[in-house]
């Protein structure tokens, strides 16, 4: 009898080191993302669609020069769906928009099939210092995001409208230590995420330092974004485009955070074009005032030079400039967050449209607010 108890407790135990081994597919994988829709109304200037060229088409409506949530009335945002994938020391992530939020932040997709990608990656650990990213990845520029549910405020800033919204290259991230970290990238042109057109490359690099209250970053990029683009004349366009972008954020107290982001963007002229590009500043102040409503501000300056085209229009010296105050409330209901929002813009020229009755009549400020819904899983 002792002789066969042994070989079956063996069994056992073996049986169970087994199972105690056995791994299924779904280890290391996860699901996330974010479904958004907002309401959105000018209190200064029409809130409908306007044939100001007298065309016959309904084309334009009062809104601010920066990306996203300018629609009128009640409008989509986007789904967001980012799968990722880990497993020893690599892993993958696919990050999926549809919507007009989605469809305008990869605006420089080629083919329709990656009209909804948003990011594409995959990624090796290569040691506790090094992680190296190859594919397609949401800039590291600017403070903003192009996720709605990792932004406060619902509208965005013109910084983070008019720099980089993604890259496409290989970049090495460096821990240096437990505070201080690196990156270097070698990408495609901005936003020309598919493939490279033009035989240019852009250079990227990032210096951080996070502690325990919030984090510093200071950003640079730097190529040519048009490589050698050649009109019938055979004059070279643009120069190459020159970022330094500084963002910074950090806990004063258990219930105010004081934000900031500065950036500066030129690029340089060519054959038939002349030097442009932009600068500004914003502060994000927010201020918890209890478990499940905070409130923020966010005050911008933003200064566009050699007729950029940001702001809509400019002074006889290709000049602009404007300054936008968000105000926006986060209250929070589990997963679900409200986020209702006044906003006044203030440019230096007359851009916006805030009369029609036969012949549109423009001035230079434009307030307006919105109710926004953001459902993040």
């Amino acid at each position: 009898m002792r002789k066969l108890l042994v070989p079956f407790m063996l069994c056992l135990s073996l049986t169970a080191f087994a199972q105690e081994e056995e791994t299924s597919w779904t280890d290391g994988f996860t699901l996330s993302g974010s479904v958004d829709a907002y309401f959105r109304q000018n209190i200064t200037a029409p809130n409908k669609l306007i044939d100001v060229d007298g065309d016959g088409e309904l084309d334009t409506y009062p809104a601010p020069g920066s990306s996203f949530a300018n629609q009128p009335g009640f409008a989509l945002g986007m789904a967001n769906l980012v799968l990722s994938y880990e497993k020893g020391s690599v892993g993958a992530v696919a990050d999926l928009v549809y919507g007009p939020r989605g469809t305008d932040a990869v605006f420089g997709s080629t083919t329709a099939s990656s009209s909804i990608v948003n990011q594409l990656y995959v990624y090796w650990n290569a040691s506790e210092s090094v992680t190296f990213t190859f594919g397609n990845w949401n800039t590291f520029l600017g403070y903003e995001v192009i996720s709605p549910a990792a932004n406060f405020n619902y509208s965005t800033s013109y910084m983070f409208s008019y720099g980089p919204f993604s890259h496409s290259g290989l970049k090495a991230d460096f821990a240096i230590d437990e505070s201080w970290s690196a990156m270097l990238a070698i990408m495609n042109s901005t936003d020309f995420t598919d493939f490279n057109p033009f035989g240019s490359y852009t250079f990227g690099g990032q210096l951080g330092y996070s502690g325990d209250s919030g984090s510093t970053f200071l950003n640079v990029l730097y190529g040519d974004q048009g490589g050698n683009y050649t009109d019938e004349g055979g004059s070279d366009g643009y120069g190459s485009t020159f970022q330094v972008d500084l963002t910074t954020g950090y806990d004063l107290s258990d219930s105010f955070y004081l934000g900031l982001n500065a950036t500066y963007n030129t690029t340089a002229a060519g054959d038939f074009a002349e030097e442009t590009g932009f600068y500004g500043v914003a502060l994000y102040a927010q201020a918890a005032l209890s478990d499940s409503f905070s409130i923020g501000l966010r005050p911008e300056y933003f200064s566009e030079f050699g007729d950029f085209g940001a702001i809509g229009g400019t002074d006889a010296n290709g000049d602009a400039n404007v300054f936008a105050v968000t105000l926006s409330g986060n209250a929070k209901v589990g997963p679900l967050t409200f986020i209702p929002e006044f906003r006044l813009d203030s440019a230096s020229e007359d851009v916006f449209l805030d009369d029609f009755d036969g012949t549109p009549s423009y001035s230079g400020s434009l307030g307006s607010f919105l109710l926004a819904a953001v459902y993040s899983f």
